[in-house]
């Protein structure tokens, strides 16, 4: 239980960061280049993911000796996708559906796509017991 309180915390920061860049870079897309917010939204999110997968598989989860690297990017990229897929319905029904201001629903898309993030990758990508130092 220690080890996955440990891991959940590194989770939260590498999240916490990539929520910065995601929404640094959705916010100024937006602002600056007058971008749809969804379209904002999908760009930032593919920023962050690719920050996310080197920070994740460096700190957070431990590697899984009998999977390729590639195969490893593979599957995290697909879940990525998947979290993308959640993060522009949840955008766009937000802010077209129910008209909430764009930077509202990305915080809570944000939160629905971190909790399938950390359960899909703990379930495909992480080694188990091993502590990554």
């Amino acid at each position: 239980m220690k080890n996955l309180i440990a891991q959940i915390m590194k989770f939260g920061i590498v999240g916490v960061l990539a929520f910065v860049i995601d929404y640094g870079v959705m916010v100024f897309l937006t602002e600056v280049f007058g971008l749809n917010p969804v379209v904002s939204a999908t760009i930032s999110f593919i920023v962050s993911v690719i920050f996310n997968y080197i920070a994740s598989m460096r700190y957070v989860f431990s590697h899984k000796e009998d999977m390729s690297r590639s195969r490893e990017f593979v599957i995290f990229i697909v879940l990525s996708v998947i979290g993308l897929i959640i993060n522009d319905v949840l955008m766009w029904a937000g802010t077209e559906l129910v008209s909430i201001d764009y930077r509202i629903v990305k915080i809570f898309a944000t939160a629905v796509v971190m909790v399938w993030n950390f359960i899909t990758r703990k379930i495909f990508l992480d080694a188990g017991s091993k502590t990554q130092e």
